[in-house]
């Protein structure tokens, strides 16, 4: 299925992730998109309400993205910065009248955590992640190594960084080769403190 791959890359999302969003095996889905294997029909549907298209233009019937029907989606705030530990009541008690502080996520997505949105500032995650891009992020002290993460050092503003752990301590890549990693002992980890904020899950770039 050429086009879910297209459609999944579009929002930035890796396949693990993505699988992980609608609860199945990582290599099950990596066939769907190889033409190996195929969704049953409840989950080609489920697939194009997520993408707002329909399941002909999944399936490559079609050459018109013509949007499928879709649920009420969940908002979840877009900050320009992110307290330290950002507690969950900050994420509910979010008030504002803009709407480009406001992103929607599914249903669906919506039960595997608890999200906010954050919009990225600086060139240190290009040519991925751009200045003025979104990024969907849930919720989660830690994550696995080359993911990538907010992250606050220090009480500084949130920093998107790939993360890299070693026996020594914790390293913050950015993809931008102008950028040097940032390494940080266990000692500094504790004591600044670094502070993994939540994993980024979804990219939603601004044209």
């Amino acid at each position: 299925m050429k086009r879910l791959k297209e459609l999944r890359q579009k929002q930035g999302i890796s396949q693990k992730d993505f699988a992980a969003l609608i609860g199945i095996p990582a290599n099950t889905y990596n066939q769907w998109e190889n033409g190996k294997r195929q969704p049953d029909t409840e989950t080609m549907l489920k697939l194009a309400e997520y993408f707002n298209v329909s399941v002909d233009y999944l399936l490559g019937r079609d050459d018109k993205t013509v949007s499928a029907p879709r649920r009420k989606g969940i908002r979840i705030p877009v900050y320009g910065e992110v307290a330290a530990g950002l507690p969950i009541e900050t994420i509910e008690n979010f008030d504002s009248e803009n709407p480009d502080d406001w992103e929607e996520i599914s249903e669906d997505m919506a039960r595997g955590g608890d999200f906010f949105a954050l919009r990225i500032h600086g060139d240190s995650m290009e040519p991925k992640i751009s200045s003025g891009d979104i990024v969907i992020v849930r919720l989660q002290p830690d994550v696995e190594n080359g993911e990538t993460a907010i992250v606050k050092v220090n009480g500084d503003t949130a920093t998107c960084k790939k993360i890299k752990k070693t026996p020594q301590g914790l390293m913050l890549i950015s993809t931008n080769p102008d950028y040097e990693p940032m390494f940080y002992s266990k000692q500094e980890v504790a004591e600044l403190p670094v502070i993994i904020i939540g994993k980024v899950v979804e990219l939603r770039a601004k044209f």
